[in-house]
């Protein structure tokens, strides 16, 4: 049976957020299908995305064409805001939270996951510029700003942009084995030397 991770689309959203863990899922999904996972994007209305620097995205479903899903990744950037006080957002994640197996954000995604109650006395982690935030959304999250991912189990958490990368290989590594996560890892040719 192949278990399905979706990772959710909506305008002004942090290209890399998506795109990152993207390219680890995809990667390994195309690549070791016996693995039995597969990946795909949805939005709201399953239309088109404007990304926060300008990047429009494709989605293959809505919220009523979506496969159900295992996973979701909830991606950050400025679009987020909005979604802090959208009550109709919020009640999807809550109900979303009780039928997958795994809810995962990057960067300030986790600012809704507070909202919406799911990290709730948990360890958590946002972009950097957002810890304050995340404190203030939920004063019983146990913030960390020095971890780049957190793992609660059904939840999982990630710092800024490229830190949804290490979330993603994390994933591939919890669902399998540390052998398929290096192979994904060497396969996009992952390897941080940054040059500043």
């Amino acid at each position: 049976m192949t278990s399905r991770i979706g990772i959710l689309m909506f305008d002004e959203m942090e290209e890399l957020d998506a795109v990152g863990p993207w390219e680890v899922l995809g990667y390994w999904t195309k690549y070791f299908p016996e693995d039995g996972y597969e990946i795909m994007n949805f939005s709201r209305d399953g239309g088109e995305v404007t990304c926060a620097k300008g990047l429009r995205i494709a989605t293959q479903h809505s919220y009523t064409t979506v496969p159900d899903l295992d996973v979701i990744i909830y991606p950050g950037g400025f679009g987020t805001r909005g979604h802090l006080k959208d009550h109709t957002q919020l009640e999807w994640l809550r109900t979303q939270r009780s039928r997958v197996r795994v809810v995962a954000s990057v960067c300030t995604g986790s600012l809704v996951l507070a909202a919406a109650g799911l990290l709730t006395n948990r360890r958590a982690t946002t972009h950097w510029a957002s810890i304050e935030l995340l404190a203030e959304l939920d004063p019983t999250i146990d913030v960390r700003p020095d971890d780049r991912y957190v793992d609660e189990g059904d939840v999982v958490t990630s710092a800024g942009v490229s830190a949804g990368i290490d979330m993603a290989l994390h994933l591939v590594r919890r669902f399998t084995n540390d052998e398929r996560a290096r192979q994904v890892r060497r396969g996009i040719q992952y390897d941080p030397q940054p040059p500043v």
